[in-house]
């Protein structure tokens, strides 16, 4: 039996040649979550999964196209993601979809249909935004935070393992209370299904009694470099192992990834509400791109 995740990634399937909501693919959260000891993910993290689809088109009444960017928001504590070329089909089956005699009632359609549809999809409330040029102003929630690997000395590092090591995190623990903001540049994961490397900048932020290495932190995210997981994954992964180690006070992870086929996946986690990204979670709000994005 082939896994809901597998329907289509690594095969070629050719575009739908006309709207077609019933190749969308849920896959169930818990299949992960699982293996790293996640059973009652409310009661670890709140969050959302934040996707910017590049390749977003229909049709009005009279031929004409209209292109934008579409943002799709829908939490954590949903029971499942939507598969990422799964929606990428479903994106193009819009294409040559007539929506209204004009282009504000056209999107007004659109949005409104694919709303419904990943909302019935994933039976939780999917908010989406479709935006047919930049905002003169867009926000950025990370600002504040320091490149793990400009404030460290990477060349007096040695680096030879690729899989996921999370006793790296126990080195060099501080035992002073603190808090910090940092990221680093050189996430790279693969997909679960295919292999591809997926390229993205992870995003911490720790209050705790005690806080982890910085060299070490850059060790443990660079060891990601072979797993083989989804987006979604990654962030909760790398969320639970600092959890369970610093027990912190406050922890927020994010995971901006590059786009690829036309759409970037951007997760986030946080301890509480209050703790997570301002901006980003909202689809009515388009933010300024992570360097890799």
């Amino acid at each position: 039996m082939i896994p809901e995740e597998g329907k289509l990634l690594g095969k070629k399937v050719d575009y739908p040649k006309s709207y077609c909501p019933e190749i969308l693919v849920a896959v169930p959260r818990s299949q992960n979550r699982e293996t790293y000891g996640i059973f009652r993910a409310e009661e670890l993290f709140c969050g959302w999964d934040c996707w910017h689809c590049y390749e977003c088109s229909f049709l009005l009444d009279n031929g004409m196209p209209v292109i934008g960017i579409l943002k799709i928001v829908y939490p954590s504590n949903s029971l499942y993601i939507v598969e990422s070329k799964s929606l990428k089909l479903y994106l193009g089956s819009f294409n040559m979809l007539s929506l209204g005699q004009d282009k504000t009632t056209g999107i007004s359609n659109y949005t409104r249909r694919i709303e419904e549809d990943l909302s019935q999809l994933l039976s939780v409330r999917v908010n989406v935004c479709f935006y047919s040029d930049f905002p003169s102003e867009m926000p950025f929630d990370f600002n504040e935070y320091r490149i793990l690997e400009d404030s460290v000395q990477p060349d007096s590092i040695s680096f030879s393992v690729y899989q996921e090591q999370p006793a790296w995190l126990e080195e060099n623990i501080s035992r002073s209370a603190g808090e910090i903001k940092v990221c680093s540049r050189l996430l790279k994961s693969n997909c679960k299904i295919t292999g591809q490397p997926d390229w993205g900048t992870l995003y911490i932020r720790l209050k705790g009694q005690t806080l982890p290495d910085k060299q070490a932190l850059l060790k443990y995210i660079i060891s990601l470099r072979n797993e083989n997981h989804f987006h979604e994954e990654i962030c909760e992964m790398t969320y639970k192992r600092l959890s369970d180690l610093f027990q912190p006070e406050i922890l927020m992870t994010s995971c901006l990834y590059t786009r690829r086929g036309g759409i970037d996946i951007c997760p986030v986690r946080a301890n509480k509400p209050e703790f997570l990204p301002q901006y980003l979670p909202q689809a009515r709000i388009l933010t300024k791109r992570s360097f890799r994005q």
